[in-house]
């Protein structure tokens, strides 16, 4: 299955999402990093253009900067993508791990390394809500509980989905 296709099939068939646990786990890590590499780019481009502070500046960041000169382009880059990766696989994990619990509820035969991946593909809709309120500083407080609640409502829907427990 191309990433386009597991694109527009996670936005609106709740169904395919909880087939996608049976996708090779290195389809769906290509998936999230796609993601990766969107918030990574987006980010480094409003740094190029100044858009927004991401240190408080002082006189010794402003020295510094000044110091390596052109070298900071590239470890801003990287600093970036280090950063985002970290922060979309710790949020997969987390929300895999509340997915366990939620499938527990439901009486699903779940397992986390399915969980997981259901989990990196419904990231879609609430990272793409995550860049939109970041980029345009829309609830900037409540955006992350908005998104961390689309994304709960994915996994319970594609949860629906998943073979019953063995009583």
């Amino acid at each position: 299955m191309k990433l386009h296709q597991l694109f527009s099939a996670s936005v609106r068939d709740p169904k395919k999402l909880a087939a996608f646990r049976l996708l090779p786990i290195g389809r769906v890590i290509r998936y999230a990093f796609l993601f990766i590499l969107i918030m990574t780019l987006i980010s480094f481009t409003r740094f190029l253009i100044g858009d927004t502070d991401l240190f408080e500046t002082s006189l010794e960041i402003t020295e510094y900067g000044e110091a390596i000169g052109a070298l900071i382009y590239p470890m801003a880059f990287i600093f970036q993508f280090i950063i985002a990766t970290f922060y979309v696989f710790v949020r997969i994990s987390i929300f895999a791990t509340i997915g366990i619990w939620i499938g527990k509820l439901m009486r699903r035969r779940v397992e986390y390394r399915f969980i997981w991946r259901t989990t990196a593909i419904a990231i879609t809709i609430p990272l793409l809500l995550t860049i939109f309120l970041d980029f345009f500083q829309v609830l900037e407080t409540s955006g992350i509980i908005l998104s961390s609640l689309i994304h709960i409502g994915y996994l319970i829907i594609a949860l629906k989905y998943y073979p019953k427990a063995a009583r």
